[in-house]
């Protein structure tokens, strides 16, 4: 008989020392504090989500609050000296200018003097040939002579009679008649006269002279050419002269500066050609009118030219030194304000706008004088916006030291 064969028994395990439940209790232990350390995480993952949501919606409205308080760059008018200078183009124009004309008919016989010729009054000029006007005072003396001999024969009647009518040998009809004819004859040489003093001044019309001491600036004729008196369309002039000493130099002066020009102070002058050299003037009179089209009153300055080195017509630079009561400030143009108001600027005073009316002076370009409206130490406002109103209340933008 076969026998099976009996497995051998599996020996019973042997139970676990105590020293082996510990690392099943830490791994419990480890993952319970895993799990409290990610729920903190998360808790505090969400808690920090909300709070910096909050820190932005409070630095958002911070910043929005500044977004609507405009922030500008304010700079200081530049103040003026005490005595401020004005300097204004002039023209200058001769003392006396003249163009001379014939009197009388003729053809012209000499000349004396060209252009650029210095004559004293009375020095003679030109020669007139009249040989027409010489003929007609020639006749009128004649007339003249026929007249006054007329007039002695009716004055002797006259006597004649005036005596024999005291004898009663003439009637007192041919009185009458004797001392009628000698009033006529009387009238008839006064008439004589008259016509032979006009034709002796037209004669004397023959001498062209200077009228003042001055230079011949032209000649616009020559001998032979027929001389026709008068001024008209129909004439020309024989001669032009000028009076260069003193000499005028007329300026424009703007309207607000008007109050500050006064007779008989002196003023300098410059010109282009004499860089290095300026002259002295006296302003000597003004318009007393504003020209409406220019807004300018017309001044007058003479300045001595004895020597003739400053010729009319030269352009020259008048500067006037103003009184203290024209003071003004300069600021930029782009500081300006056009409104249907007028001219404005804003100024501000503690973080507030004011919106300031200004009347101005001179215009440099970018610049602007303020004669009025502005004193040195306001902060007035740089590129303001167009939408810039009164009241306004502004962050004042700190500008960089240089």
């Amino acid at each position: 008989m076969l026998h099976e064969e009996t497995p051998d028994p599996v020996p019973p395990a042997s139970p676990p020392a105590s020293g082996e439940r510990a690392p099943t209790r830490r791994r419990g232990w480890v993952g319970a504090v895993l799990g409290a350390v990610v729920l903190a995480a998360v808790g505090i993952g969400i808690y920090g989500g909300i709070r910096n949501r909050a820190d932005a919606e409070v630095a958002l409205a911070h910043a929005t609050n500044e977004a609507a308080v405009p922030t500008v760059e304010v700079i200081h008018p530049k103040g003026s000296s005490p005595d401020q200078k004005l300097v204004l183009p002039g023209n200058t124009q001769a003392f006396s200018d003249t163009a001379i004309y014939a009197r009388t008919n003729g053809y012209l016989k000499h000349w004396y003097f060209d252009i650029g010729a210095h004559v004293k009054r009375g020095q003679l000029l030109a020669d007139i040939d009249t040989p027409e006007i010489d003929d007609q005072l020639r006749q009128a003396r004649a007339d003249l002579a026929t007249a006054e001999a007329t007039m002695k024969l009716a004055a002797i009647t006259a006597e004649r009679n005036e005596t024999l009518l005291k004898t009663r040998s003439v009637a007192t009809q041919d009185r009458d008649n004797a001392v009628g004819s000698l009033n006529a004859a009387k009238a008839t040489v006064q008439s004589r006269q008259a016509a032979v003093a006009q034709l002796e001044k037209l004669q004397s019309f023959e001498k062209i002279d200077a009228p003042f001491d001055g230079i011949v600036t032209a000649r616009a004729i020559d001998v032979g050419a027929l001389v026709a008196s008068g001024s008209g369309a129909q004439t020309h002039e024989l001669f032009h002269m000028v009076a260069i000493d003193p000499l005028r130099v007329y300026v424009a002066v703007p309207e607000p500066y008007a109050p500050a020009m006064r007779a008989g102070t002196a003023e300098t002058v410059t010109f282009d050609e004499y860089p290095d050299q300026s002259f002295t003037g006296t302003l000597v009179r003004t318009s007393n009118a504003i020209d409406p089209a220019s807004r300018t009153l017309l001044v007058e300055i003479d300045v001595p030219n004895q020597s003739g080195q400053l010729l009319p017509g030269a352009y020259a630079l008048v500067h006037f030194v103003l009184p203290k009561a024209a003071q003004s400030v300069t600021i930029p143009a782009n500081a300006l304000l056009f409104r249907k108001e007028g001219l404005q600027v804003g100024v501000v005073h503690d973080d507030q706008v004011d919106l300031v009316p200004i009347k101005i002076g001179r215009d440099f370009g970018d610049a602007v004088e303020v004669i009025s409206g502005l004193e040195a130490s306001d902060q007035i406002v740089l590129n303001p916006a167009d939408a810039l109103v009164g009241g306004t209340k502004v962050i004042v933008k700190t500008q960089p030291t240089k």
